[in-house]
């Protein structure tokens, strides 16, 4: 199993090799075989990649060491998992980062919300953070939910 991903804007090739159990040699091979795969580099061509980038890597790995797929094919189902979300949002389906809203009377949302009552709940009336706080725990619980996402989609 892979360790959980840090909540750090950049990580290096070593870091990125670690946290996806690849080799640095092969997270470069694969930057020339996957398109989508451009980290940033820096001077003395040091490449620094995203969140985003090591989520990817991780579904790259994936299809390559657990699904059997060739470079050819991995490369084929990256690009049609791509398209496929971003048909998604073009057709103005309500997602975050691919995660889509349930629907529905019987759904667990509308099981969560009648089991909860704000009202009284710890919340009410206390001082929650805003601002620039709030929006950083949000993008961590975002990031969060986004590998959630992914590790359920590949069957982690």
């Amino acid at each position: 199993m892979l360790p959980p991903i840090p909540a750090k804007r950049y990580f290096t090739i070593g870091e990125v090799g670690d946290l996806c159990g690849v080799k640095p040699h092969v997270l470069r091979y694969w930057e020339q075989e996957f398109t989508q795969l451009r980290p940033m580099k820096r001077r003395g061509n040091r490449r620094y990649y995203q969140h985003h980038e090591v989520l990817m890597i991780r579904r790259i790995r994936d299809l390559l060491y657990d699904q059997g797929f060739t470079i050819s094919g991995a490369r084929n189902k990256l690009q049609e998992i791509v398209q496929v979300e971003r048909d998604k949002r073009r057709n103005g389906e309500v997602m975050l980062e691919g995660v889509e809203v349930l629907e529905g009377g019987d759904s667990v949302l509308d099981d969560f919300e009648d089991s909860t009552d704000f009202e009284e709940s710890e919340f009410a009336g206390a001082d929650l953070p805003t601002g620039s706080v709030a929006q950083q725990r949000l993008q961590l619980v975002r990031r969060e939910l986004v590998e959630l996402r992914d590790l359920l989609t590949t069957g982690f």
